[in-house]
């Protein structure tokens, strides 16, 4: 092999001509035994979605289920019992990345703000997220993002604030990425149709254009993931083979370049199928019904 096609080699993953199921599930299970850097947490049972209320028990359920192999947990809002995962999280010994969920109503936008700087202030808080994906479902101004970003910042001077959005919202709102003291990015290979023998490259790509438009800043992919099961994306097919090895080489990857990533996700959230269409529901390590799926 040429040192070319070796460099291209490495640079796109691990080679698995040649492997079978067997060898790629205990591969998989190596890796995750290993632990990782983070893991996006869903605390929401089968039956359950964003809406209602979720208890302190099954929250400590899930996470004493994660806690093996993960370093950091990241949560998604603070209402509705949300705001309880930082403080079991850190009691279980995890760092927390916490988010404020924001969309297009005040009333709870307020609320979640209000609940993260509180959950910051009790010590339960690593790095704040300030909004979801806000610019790319068009849910606030540019300006009202900002405001919010900058009244989290002012109220808990010390703890790092970001926001969290696709890699290229940064380049396109540098005003947004000014104000962030972290950029939090989202990479998925997945959704923008890339072949799973490609997909480590391409994540890679964005990561970089993440770090450019930061400028200096410190970048955390604060998602990726590959579904398990489902419809194609162009030619990005959902597998149990395709996820396992997605999550393999994210994780190498992380580990030897000392990329900070937040694996997505925990848990199978059945819910999810309503917005993402029937991948929606398989993105999670363990299934629905908490059973590691490998």
């Amino acid at each position: 092999m040429s040192s070319k096609a070796e460099k291209l080699l490495s640079l796109a993953g691990i080679s698995y001509e040649g492997a079978t199921a067997e060898s790629l599930r205990n591969l998989f299970r190596k890796v995750l035994n290993t632990g990782m850097h983070g893991l996006g947490f869903s605390a929401y049972e089968e039956g359950q979605k964003p809406g209602e209320i979720i208890t302190e028990k099954q929250i400590r359920r899930r996470l004493e289920i994660i806690q093996p192999y993960t370093k950091w947990v990241r949560s998604f809002s603070c209402t509705e019992g949300n705001e309880l995962i930082p403080k079991i999280a850190k009691e279980l010994g995890m760092n927390t990345l916490v988010g404020a969920w924001l969309g297009d109503d005040d009333k709870i936008n307020q609320q979640e703000v209000e609940n993260l700087i509180k959950v910051s202030k009790e010590g339960y808080v690593d790095i704040a997220a300030v909004g979801n994906e806000v610019m790319l479902r068009g849910d606030l101004t540019e300006d009202d993002l900002i405001a919010f970003i900058n009244r989290v910042k002012q109220a808990i001077p010390g703890i790092p604030v970001g926001y969290v959005d696709a890699y290229y919202e940064f380049e396109v709102k540098p005003r947004i990425t000014a104000v962030c003291d972290v950029v939090l990015a989202n990479c998925y290979p997945y959704w923008e149709g890339c072949h799973i023998d490609y997909s480590l490259l391409y994540m890679k790509e964005m990561y970089n254009k993440a770090i450019r438009a930061a400028n200096g800043k410190p970048v955390i992919i604060s998602e990726t993931g590959w579904p398990s099961q489902g419809t194609n994306f162009g030619a990005a097919m959902p597998s149990d083979e395709n996820f396992m090895k997605y999550f393999i080489n994210t994780q190498k990857w992380s580990m030897e370049e000392d990329i900070k990533v937040f694996y997505f996700s925990s848990f199978d959230e059945s819910w999810k199928v309503g917005a993402e269409g029937d991948v929606g529901a398989y993105w999670g390590i363990w299934d629905k019904d908490e059973k590691l799926k490998y």
